[in-house]
């Protein structure tokens, strides 16, 4: 894709990932058109952008069909339900999003003659049996499980935007996105760090599911949107792994996120959800070397920002 300073459509754009994304392409000069029906984003994540001539905001679920009134040089299909608690709530609309969302965005793309990138997740390898995960995994992923319908809504638009690009000559681009955290991210989100990081906080009780001894690793959001905004110009149309290799278990994390909020919490244990992922970790070789791109907020540096951020949010 040239970098042609036009419009970018930005779906989900008031969500965690979303907004940060719509302030750093208006940061680059881009004029940005943010949909979103505010089913789990907020209008306050963004707020501080309304003030720009160049942020125009449309409350739309993009499962429904939907016109844009100027020519369109890249969409940025962000809308999902994205945490288990989301998802667990919003089964069906995660499903549709994921299938009629996708298509109709495809849709506008093919229209506008624009480039296309899905938002993708390493939730599509399941609970996997290689480790790290490399995109050549195809995934172990039980479809009619609680996680299933996030999943599948995810793996169904991967093929669709493949199909797009085989069929139509779309230009597409599929970011498969691990853990990611930061400000802005939603208190009750459900996820680690957010959840860790309020209950810390509260002095409330964190709790570890099973023994702590499953692991994720977490990417700082600028990190991500700056590999999401370098996948958007290049010319690479297979998926590629966006996410920080630095691994740890839930139960060390636990005590890292203790011991940088000074909290007094005890960390408790309950038993293991259904189908949670025992490792999560990208293999992110291919980010490197063809995206030039590498996490460089470390996890520590990383947690202080965004334990500040909750601390005056």
């Amino acid at each position: 894709m040239r970098l042609i300073k036009g419009t970018v459509l930005v779906t989900g754009g008031a969500g965690f990932i979303g907004s940060h994304l719509c302030r750093f392409l208006l940061g680059k000069g881009f004029k940005v058109v943010c949909i979103d029906n505010l089913l789990t984003g907020s209008k306050s994540s963004i707020r501080d952008l309304e003030s720009s001539s160049d942020f125009s905001f449309i409350n739309h679920d993009v499962t429904k069909p939907l016109e844009i009134n100027e020519p369109v040089h890249c969409v940025l299909h962000f809308a999902s339900p994205a945490s288990p608690v989301d998802y667990a709530k919003y089964p069906i609309q995660t499903l549709k999003v994921g299938a009629l969302g996708t298509h109709n965005m495809l849709g506008l793309a093919k229209a506008n003659k624009s480039a296309f990138l899905l938002a993708s997740t390493s939730e599509v390898y399941g609970d996997p049996a290689v480790h790290p995960q490399p995109e050549s995994y195809w995934g172990n992923v039980n479809p009619v499980g609680p996680r299933g319908v996030y999943d599948e809504a995810k793996r169904f638009a991967e093929a669709l935007t493949m199909a797009y690009h085989t069929f139509h000559r779309i230009d597409t681009k599929i970011a498969r996105i691990f853990n990611t955290y930061g400000p802005n991210i939603r208190g009750n989100d459900g996820r680690v760090v957010p959840t860790f990081i309020t209950k810390a906080l509260a002095t409330r009780p964190l709790t570890v599911f099973g023994d702590g001894s499953q692991t994720r690793s977490f990417c700082y959001v600028s990190d991500m949107v700056d590999g999401i905004y370098r996948l958007m110009l290049s010319n690479i149309n297979d998926p590629i792994n966006l996410g920080n290799p630095e691994e740890y278990t839930i139960l060390d994390f636990a005590k890292k996120i203790l011991k940088l909020t000074g909290s007094k919490s005890k960390i408790e244990f309950r038993p293991l959800p259904v189908d949670d992922p025992k490792t999560r970790c990208p293999n992110i070789s291919k980010a490197k070397k063809l995206l030039k791109w590498e996490p460089k907020v470390s996890v520590d540096d990383g947690l202080k920002r965004t334990i500040e951020w909750f601390k005056t949010n």
